[in-house]
């Protein structure tokens, strides 16, 4: 592959080590890339060029983000986080990429230009797993799955900068996260309590408990704001939620055990890797079924989609 395809889906295998390249047009598999041990999320830049992947270790901690780059299939680098263990949630925005450091508590953020760690920042709370940014950069969220808290950062400008940190008391075990598109209202999946707790981010509180009766792995909105889809690994399949409403739309059952979970631009489309099988599935979302799946290495878990 000398230029980057119209459509590109990336996935991590966390229970091989590895990056799987996936044509979005033909569905089908074009590489599979190893990466650190244990990874468990990746981003993509905004151009499509660049896969970033947190390696989080197995039963030792791990330290490192693997720079992938998408067009060669090649891991660029391998970038050494140091003391920084257990690195997590990642997003990219603008050059930058924020990660969660569960081992550190904290969260940090990594330069692709000079290929440095350029900021730090602790949460206090136990376990900081997931991180969310606002596409301003100056809002930032991360769930403490110990510590059943949310942790909200906010900076008058691009940090570092004068800056503002609330615990958010939650229910028990959150994990799954995601901020709305308009930055108004941020949705917590937790493990233990089977529901989702929703944050209004102008007063920092739960306004709403939604009771799922199982675990939601993962939150996220569509990119138009008008619904969230929960992956539910216990009964295999995704939860639809209307936004406005806050109601459940709908529940599409799945083959395997649903883990990761992106979209395409028009939101029409998800895009849902499933161990048990280990596959990558394409979900229409009105439809409510699997129209083409493809599969991935093993263990398949996060997910980052470009030009869909």
């Amino acid at each position: 592959m000398s230029a980057i395809a119209k459509g590109v889906i990336v996935v991590v295998n966390r229970g091989e080590s590895t990056l799987t390249i996936i044509d979005a047009d033909s569905m089908k598999s074009v590489a599979t890339i190893p990466t650190g041990t244990g990874p468990h999320e990746v981003a993509l830049t905004a151009d499509g060029k660049t896969a970033i992947v947190s390696n989080y270790g197995e039963q030792t901690p791990g330290n490192s983000l693997s720079i992938i780059d998408v067009a060669t299939r090649k891991e660029t680098k391998r970038v050494d986080l140091g003391p920084m263990l257990r690195p997590h949630g990642l997003v990219e925005v603008g050059g930058k990429v924020y990660f969660s450091s569960e081992g550190n508590r904290a969260i940090g953020r990594f330069d692709l230009a000079t290929h440095k760690v350029d900021w730090i920042m602790g949460t206090g709370q136990n376990a900081s797993h997931m991180v969310v940014v606002t596409a301003d950069q100056k809002r930032f969220y991360t769930p403490n799955v110990a510590s059943d808290t949310v942790t909200a950062f906010e900076f008058s400008a691009v940090p570092p900068s004068q800056s503002k940190i609330t615990q958010i008391a939650v229910g028990k075990q959150p994990e799954a996260i995601d901020v709305s598109p308009d930055g108004k209202q941020v949705w917590v999946g937790l493990n233990a309590d089977g529901a989702i707790d929703v944050i209004d981010t102008a007063t920092n509180k739960v306004v709403e408990r939604l009771n799922l009766m199982g675990r939601p792995y993962r939150v996220r909105f569509t990119p138009d704001g008008k619904s969230l889809v929960a992956t539910m690994p216990n009964s295999k399949e995704l939860v639809v939620i209307d936004i406005t409403t806050r109601k459940e739309i709908k529940r599409i059952k799945l083959d395997g055990t649903p883990l990761g979970i992106a979209f395409s631009a028009d939101s029409k489309t998800a895009f849902v890797t499933t161990s048990q099988g280990d596959f990558l599935n394409r979900v229409d979302l009105q439809k409510g079924e699997v129209t083409a799946k493809v599969a991935t290495g093993k263990v398949p878990d996060g997910v980052a989609v470009f030009g869909l």
